[in-house]
């Protein structure tokens, strides 16, 4: 699929502020599943923007407003290019869940099984796990049978959380967004040992106009293979990776701070839009 995405922040404060340093995850991965045909990222005051890989090797883009400023406007258009690559066929690629503990000798894999920010191991959470997972042997069709009860245990309500609930919260509430589904997953997986990292990024689907979040786990002799708890199925050529991480703290599309008021309003847009394919020259 060829999709359009624009994403814009706008920050607007009661009194001016000034010293604003602010850095954006925004650009996708360019990678097997898909690729960042553009990316361009605007930034209202105009200034100087650098850019750099962070310890999870998103793109981060960096930039400082020092003047005093009443608002703020951060808005990228990304063209995307992504394929259905991601899918995988358990039946066609066994690993014996017996073989969990033994991936956090992996450096790739230490971090994602670690209690993060929001992410936290507990006895409950290991428990809560076992029972989800009990007559499965394979690593793969155990992390899906904690996707779909994750999908089945809490009920999507938007603006029922915020940015920083803890997995805890959501899940004693049983309600939550996308946000708090992958963290649930996520805290489920690491219990029983599974790797898994947060995906921030977005959908394409109709009346779906926002950014999203799915989980990776891991797989030995496989890699990273996704699974989406908010709608209980493997990603595919709708989804857009953005950034990857420990948990949502990691990863935030936008974040920074200022000096000056602290009443502040913030509006965000996000639309994802398909694109037709190019057509095809005729020979003449």
């Amino acid at each position: 699929m060829r999709l359009f995405i624009l994403h814009r922040t706008r920050y607007r404060y009661s009194t001016p502020v000034k010293e604003s340093f602010n850095e954006v995850r925004l650009q996708p991965f360019s990678n097997e599943h898909q690729t960042c045909d553009s990316f361009e990222l605007r930034i209202d005051p105009a200034v100087a923007v650098r850019r750099y890989q962070d310890f999870y090797l998103n793109w981060v883009h960096h930039f400082e407003i020092t003047p005093p400023h009443a608002s703020l406007t951060i808005e990228s258009r990304t063209r995307v290019t992504t394929t259905g690559a991601n899918w995988l066929d358990p039946a066609a690629t066994p690993v014996p869940l017996s073989v969990a503990p033994s991936l956090a000798r992996l450096e790739r894999c230490f971090d994602y099984l670690q209690s993060s920010e929001f992410v936290e191991n507990d006895p409950a959470l290991w428990r809560m796990a076992l029972d989800a997972t009990a007559g499965h042997t394979d690593l793969w069709q155990a992390a899906q049978a904690l996707n779909r009860f994750v999908q089945a245990h809490l009920t999507y309500t938007p603006l029922s959380t915020h940015a920083q609930t803890h997995m805890r919260d959501a899940l004693a509430a049983r309600v939550g967004v996308c946000q708090d589904f992958a963290h649930v997953l996520i805290g489920l997986c690491r219990s029983i040992q599974i790797p898994a990292l947060y995906v921030s990024g977005y959908l394409c689907t109709p009346g779906a106009q926002a950014s999203h979040a799915w989980v990776e786990v891991f797989l030995p002799e496989i890699g990273w293979r996704a699974l989406d708890p908010t709608h209980g199925r493997q990603p595919d050529e709708r989804y857009v990776k953005l950034a990857v991480g420990r948990d949502y703290a990691d990863v935030p599309p936008v974040r920074g701070n200022y000096k000056g008021i602290t009443r502040r309003e913030m509006e965000v847009e996000v639309t994802v839009t398909e694109e037709p394919a190019p057509l095809a020259l005729s020979a003449t």
